[in-house]
């Protein structure tokens, strides 16, 4: 009788300090929140943000920028080769006057200190000239782009300073490019001496001309697809070395490792399932898949391209002796036979490492909808070796 009761004391004392059932699974909910969102928070780093820029809907990104982002990548952002772009990142700006006249002014205020600015251009679309008898004698046109200056104190006048000046052709349509490094430098250094772009049409012979004659699109009567742009080619010094010693045309993947398709999230069934232990350890040094969707991890509403990459993932065991196929480096080797004559305790055999890596590009919206496109270093598993 006396055991009976001890023992049911302690089935009570055990059941009582038991918890509920929703209770552990609200703790492993909250456990798994958390854990995502360090995750997110972490791969935002890695992309040099601090938060994601807010969802933008369904804006139309410039064609520009979309035209640039597909010379530089491949369908799942893959950079194609290092040094076609200037810099690791080009930024788009529409006009913020929106005025009739040719004035324009460019906010830049999410553009960091630190970043290098390489090159800056306007971009103006003209329109076909309308018909008009004036426009038989002139064949070509000097179009100046200013940077408009503080107010002269003595003559009240605004001053300027001619950034760049070529001929057009006058019965042209299209875009036209205007280089305004020098101005956005400035700038940069001081924000108070950003009072906008002045731009001037003149004929041949000096004299100015009507702009009706001449026009470039504007931000506030034409479509979004003309609208004056400043493109800004800038650096923010993260490029590593191991694009810097990369081949520019050494951007396919060594025959001996298995291809994989990169043009698309693969199947579920095949992203669900994983090698054991027993497997990875028996199978030789390899690159395996390993897909970023940027929509399951619900950055889809402001990533323009890619929507996600295969940044695979290298798996497999070092087995001695290594042969070349394994890609060894000397101190694999030496590791390697170490370990297989047992000479000294706890040297592990050599690990199955990435040895070459590719930079990834994003086309995304910022906070302020301009659009970016970006180089990542690092981020794509190339081949992978034992190291």
């Amino acid at each position: 009788m006396l055991l009976f009761v001890i023992s049911f004391a302690a089935l009570v004392c055990t059941t009582a300090a038991r918890p509920p059932l929703g209770y552990l699974e609200n703790q492993f909910t909250a456990e798994s929140g958390e854990v995502r969102s360090a995750a997110i928070k972490r791969l935002l780093e890695v992309f040099g943000m601090d938060d994601p820029p807010a969802m933008h809907g369904h804006k139309q990104p410039p064609q520009y920028m979309l035209d640039l982002y597909n010379t530089v990548a491949d369908v799942d952002g893959v950079t194609k080769d290092p040094y076609l772009l200037e810099g690791n990142t080009v930024r788009s700006f529409f006009d913020k006057l929106r005025s009739e006249q040719v004035e324009f002014r460019f906010n830049l205020s999410t553009v960091a200190r630190t970043e290098k600015i390489l090159t800056a251009e306007l971009h103006l679309f003209k329109l076909r000239p309308q018909a008009t008898l004036t426009l038989n004698r002139h064949h070509f046109c000097q179009v100046s782009v200013y940077q408009l200056l503080h107010t002269s104190k003595n003559n009240n006048t605004q001053e300027k300073k001619l950034l760049s000046s070529r001929l057009i052709p006058v019965h042209s349509t299209g875009w036209e490019v205007f280089t305004i490094t020098q101005a956005v430098r400035s700038w940069m250094s001081d924000e108070r001496s950003n009072l906008g772009l002045h731009v001037v049409v003149r004929t041949l012979g000096g004299s100015q001309m009507d702009l009706k004659l001449i026009r470039f699109a504007s931000g506030r009567n034409h479509h979004q697809s003309k609208q004056p742009m400043l493109v800004l080619f800038t650096d923010d010094g993260s490029r590593s070395t191991t694009l810097e010693n990369t081949d520019p045309k050494d951007t396919e993947v060594s025959s001996d490792l298995p291809s994989a398709p990169m043009s698309g999230p693969p199947p579920r069934i095949a992203r669900s399932l994983d090698y054991s232990e027993e497997d990875g350890a028996s199978s030789p040094c390899q690159r395996q898949p390993l897909y970023v969707d940027f929509e399951e991890i619900g950055w889809s509403g402001w990533i323009v391209s890619p929507r996600g990459y295969n940044a695979y993932h290298c798996k497999g065991s070092c087995p001695f002796p290594l042969g070349q196929n394994m890609r060894p480096t000397n101190h694999a080797t030496v590791q390697s036979i170490i370990n297989a004559l047992k000479l000294i305790k706890g040297i592990d055999t050599p690990c199955c490492v990435p040895d070459k890596l590719f930079s990834i590009n994003l086309l995304y919206f910022d906070d302020a909808e301009n659009v970016v496109l970006k180089q990542y270093n690092d981020m794509v598993a190339g081949s992978c070796g034992c190291h």
